[in-house]
């Protein structure tokens, strides 16, 4: 099993930054994926940024120039830096592991509230 404890969410306004963080309570060495998604009202969760298959990262469109996704092996860290936030990227952003043995198996935090806004 991995825990994933999300923080750094908050409001900002436009044009701000914000830094999340996810803490895994095993390495993060071994761990197949892992990133970052978002939840908006009434919309579906979609994915942000994650590395996978050790170095290897993906971005959504939308964050492409503006987010970079990093990592801390010695702390077990994930980190999200989002610059140049606009309205449309208040979401609640949960931190995503996924497992690869006989089986595949995702595990969620609990979620950080980001809220873009004047």
């Amino acid at each position: 099993q991995v825990q994933l404890v999300e923080s750094g969410g908050g409001l900002v306004q436009p044009g701000g930054s914000l830094r999340l963080s996810c803490a895994a309570s095993k390495s993060i060495f071994s761990i197949y994926a892992m990133g970052w998604y978002r939840q908006a009202p009434g919309k579906q969760r979609e994915l942000v940024a994650q590395f996978t298959s050790g170095s290897k990262t993906n971005y959504a469109d939308s964050v492409k120039g503006r987010f970079t996704i990093s990592r801390d092996n010695a702390k077990n860290t994930v980190y999200l830096q989002m610059n140049s936030l606009k309205p449309e990227d208040t979401a609640v952003y949960y931190c995503n592991a996924e497992t690869k043995g006989s089986l595949t198996l995702n595990y969620w935090g609990r979620g950080t509230q980001v809220a873009v806004s004047t």
